[in-house]
């Protein structure tokens, strides 16, 4: 039987960012759009009598509820804000959505409010409306939590895959595979020397910090489920161009390199909550290492005029193709 046949259905896998999610959106859900050939991105970009805005949505199912370096109400309202970021907009509003589970303890919400709150105010945004509902018992997780984001666009220049061309230099913003390393290891109680926090962080600062130099951004992308890997092979399929990303250059902090090995993980895989890649031009290259680089940031490839793929240039010179998961990694993750 295939997934197209009658008696298919839902699988964990089709949450995980990966193959099977970009096939549930391309096959299953693009009739919603009014246009179902346009190219998606983090956010839309609308164009209002009085301005130019983003808009974006985004539900948080993470477990556990806590984990070191956040939890799923600091994950809710950076994450948000991050797809804000990623369109070239500043963060302005949110809405949050609360689905409550039945026995949830009311200590755990109070200090779930507090971190909406006070990463609301870190990362410059008013929460301006909300909805609560509650579940029964066993059908919540805990708590759900959605949140819808308006953010002001603070560039003309369309920021997304259709910008990219061949010879744009590809960055990321930090090392990766913190956020789902920590989360790993808060769930099965590992014991990690150094302890590891998750990466989950606005990255309005970033991306502002890139348009005050005057660095022409053709496109970002935060990484989150899926990781680097999903990211990049995104781009490369909507932008129809090859992606040359050089292994050795590529941060990864040692612990989660360690893990990685322990486990049979691949860093490239693993996802993000703080951290970006930026595809520019090459005239805007060093301008963009200059701001990156202090943050533990690096250049990492380039763009290409082939087919479109995403490869992977090893430690030892060999190149290989760098694919996404087809399903999920760690469930429940963000």
């Amino acid at each position: 039987m295939t997934e197209a046949t009658a008696g298919a259905r839902i699988r964990l896998a089709h949450g995980g960012g990966g193959t099977l999610m970009q096939q549930l959106i391309d096959q299953e859900l693009r009739p919603l759009y009014s246009d179902p050939t346009q190219v998606l991105h983090d956010a839309a970009r609308l164009k209002l009598p009085h301005g130019d805005l983003a808009f974006t949505t985004d539900s948080y199912v993470v477990q556990p509820l806590e984990f070191p370096g956040g939890d799923i109400g600091s994950l809710a309202v950076t994450g948000t804000a991050n797809d804000l970021a990623m369109a070239g907009a500043r963060p302005l509003h949110l809405s949050v959505g609360l689905i409550l589970e039945e026995g949830l303890e009311l200590a755990v919400l109070r200090r779930l409010v507090v971190s909406l709150a006070n990463t609301a105010r870190q990362c410059g945004v008013t929460i301006v409306t909300g909805d609560t509902k509650v579940v029964e018992r066993g059908k919540g997780d805990g708590v759900f939590i959605n949140t819808s984001g308006i953010g002001l666009l603070a560039t003309d220049l369309a920021i997304d895959p259709l910008a990219i061309e061949p010879g744009d230099q590809i960055f990321v913003s930090g090392d990766l595979g913190r956020h789902g390393v920590a989360i790993l290891a808060a769930r099965h109680g590992l014991d990690l020397h150094p302890p590891l926090a998750s990466d989950c962080a606005p990255l309005w600062p970033v991306v502002e910090s890139l348009l005050t130099a005057g660095v022409q951004l053709h496109c970002l992308r935060d990484l989150t489920r899926g990781g680097l890997a999903s990211a990049l092979a995104e781009l490369s399929g909507a932008s129809r161009l090859e992606f040359l990303v050089e292994e050795e250059a590529i941060p990864v902090a040692p612990p989660v390199a360690r893990t990685c090995e322990l486990l049979g993980f691949e860093p490239l895989h693993l996802a993000n909550e703080g951290r970006l890649v930026a595809v520019v031009p090459e005239r805007s290259a060093a301008a963009t290492l200059q701001i990156l680089e202090p943050l533990g940031g690096a250049l990492i490839g380039e763009v290409r005029a082939n087919a479109a793929r995403v490869l992977l240039r090893t430690r030892f010179g060999s190149e290989r193709v760098l694919v996404p998961l087809s399903g999920e990694l760690l469930p429940r993750i963000c």
